[in-house]
């Protein structure tokens, strides 16, 4: 069976078993946007780590998990935002002020959101965790 979004399924499976309690989940959805996606998160504390491991039909990631995600998901359609226009999708996406963070693609890579105000820039909606 085909997966139209594999960083969809990926944080999905983040979250499912962050609510039952596992410590750990494997997935075969393997890329660089889900690594750096996975990377921001692990340098916001919200995972503890991910290892990438060689396979025969490709790799598989196994991911460690914190317990201290809320919730996870990517944000469809992925809007365009400009660098002074946050404000609008902190309110719809985070639950309150400085809790959580988006993940957007900018010219400067893969950022929180909080980084791309920091920087002056803005770009697409990837993400969001809390």
């Amino acid at each position: 069976m085909s997966l139209n979004d594999p960083l969809a399924n990926v944080l999905s499976a983040i979250q499912n078993a962050e609510q039952r309690g596992k410590p750990s989940v494997t997935t075969k959805n393997n890329s660089t946007l889900i690594r750096k996606v996975l990377d921001i998160m692990i340098g916001k504390g919200y995972l503890e780590g991910y290892e990438v491991i060689p396979d025969s039909k490709g790799s598989t990631l196994t991911i460690a998990l914190g317990g201290k995600i809320n919730k996870t998901g990517v944000i469809k359609p992925r809007y365009q935002i400009r660098k002074g226009s946050f404000e609008r999708f902190e309110k719809r996406y985070l639950p309150a002020r400085g809790f959580g963070i988006i993940i957007v693609s900018t010219s400067h890579g893969l950022l929180t959101h909080e980084e791309a105000k920091e920087k002056g820039v803005g770009g697409t909606l990837i993400s969001y965790c809390y």
